[in-house]
Parts: C-alpha cells; sequence; structure tokens
C-alpha cells in the first residue's frame, strides 16, 4: 500500500474504537491498581466522538482537526486531552487527501509532538508515552515504502512498549505514589494506545 487514504484511514479508526470497546473492562482495571480506574470508559468515549467527527471527513487536516477539537469539546481529563492533543498534532502536518510514507510518518510525528507539549511524562514512566514514543519512533526508522509495513512497525513497538511498563515503577501522575506497589502491572495508558497501534495496523493488512 503506497498510499493511505481518507476511507482507509477512517477503517484505521472504526477498528480502532470497537477493538478499545472490547478490552474497555481491562483498561479500567488496569487502571484501577493505581488509578481511579475509569480509563477504559474514558478512551471508550473520546475514541467515540474520534469516529463520529471523522464520519464527514474528506481530507486530512480539516478532518483531524475536527477530531481533536470534538475530544477536546465533549469529553475531559487527562486522557482527551492527550488523545485530542494527537489529533491536533496530526492535522499540523497531514495535507490533502491522500498521504503517501513520507506524509504518514510526519503526521504521527506530528500527533507525539504535540502530545509531548501537554505533559511531562517521557519513556520510563509508566504512561502512554511507554507506547507511543516507541510506535512512532518505529515509524520514523522503517525503510519501507509500504504503509502497511510502517504501521506493523508502530504496531510491534507499541505492544513491546506497554508489555514493558510491567517492570516500571510510576513517575508521573497519581499512580507515583504507589512507588513500587505500581511494579507488576501494565500500564493502562499504554496499554490502550498500543492496542489502538495495532488496531491500525490490523484494518489494512490486506
Amino acid at each position: 500500500m503506497n498510499n493511505l487514504t481518507i476511507d482507509c484511514f477512517k477503517a484505521m479508526l472504526q477498528n480502532a474504537l470497537e477493538q478499545i470497546k472490547a478490552r474497555e473492562d481491562e483498561f479500567s482495571q488496569l487502571d484501577a491498581v493505581i488509578g481511579d480506574g475509569d480509563h477504559g470508559t474514558a478512551i471508550v468515549t473520546a475514541f467515540s466522538v474520534v469516529v463520529k467527527a471523522a464520519g464527514n471527513g474528506t481530507e486530512f487536516k480539516t478532518m483531524l482537526n475536527d477530531m481533536g477539537f470534538g475530544i477536546m469539546l465533549e469529553t475531559s481529563g487527562s486522557t482527551s486531552t492527550l488523545l485530542g492533543a494527537f489529533f491536533l498534532g496530526m492535522s499540523d502536518h497531514a495535507i490533502g487527501a491522500e498521504l503517501d510514507a513520507a506524509g504518514v510518518k510526519a503526521m504521527f510525528a506530528g500527533g507525539l509532538a504535540n502530545v509531548r507539549k501537554q505533559t511531562q511524562a517521557k519513556q520510563g514512566d509508566k504512561t502512554m508515552m511507554d507506547a507511543l514514543i516507541p510506535a512512532v519512533e518505529a515509524m520514523q526508522n522503517t525503510d519501507s515504502e509500504d504503509i502497511r509495513d510502517i504501521m506493523n512497525a508502530a504496531a510491534a513497538a507499541a505492544l513491546k512498549g506497554a508489555e514493558d511498563t510491567v517492570q516500571m515503577k510510576a513517575n508521573f501522575g497519581r499512580a507515583r505514589n504507589y512507588g513500587e506497589r505500581s511494579i507488576g502491572y501494565a500500564d493502562s495508558g499504554a496499554t490502550s494506545w498500543s492496542c489502538m497501534f495495532a488496531a491500525f495496523a490490523e484494518a489494512i493488512k490486506e
């Protein structure tokens, strides 16, 4: 796949929503270990807004902008802030109705850059950044011009990043108050974001 079309991207978003919904309870249970236990509900709510906002999109920049602002306006909390920032950042680096490999890489890099403006969390702090940063870095390091290869690399890196959080001590947010007790459980945010990337890759397998 040499180009990512709007329709293909919408299919990726729809698949992500379905996969996240299917694991809503799992995400909330992980969050309950070192948080307030509502991450599953929050990510499903936010992603539902994303899919709704994308419905009438005809080109990337405006559609991504609508998605980002939709999340900010209709939902609240850290999950919404970061997911909204991700799509708004993507919108700053996406032009037209189709993106080639370089365009896809730039779009996701823009999303990460904007998320970094919203949080001081870094890789290793046991947050969603442990999935997002490796995913975007893997995309940039993929030589292939095939969009499927790029998304597969991102998905694999995000999943490994989420798995790595099991052995981490939380250093950020409310979870840091749990200290050593936070070790032994995957971070809910990293897990849900890795689910998103895996769903993106799955949607364009064919």
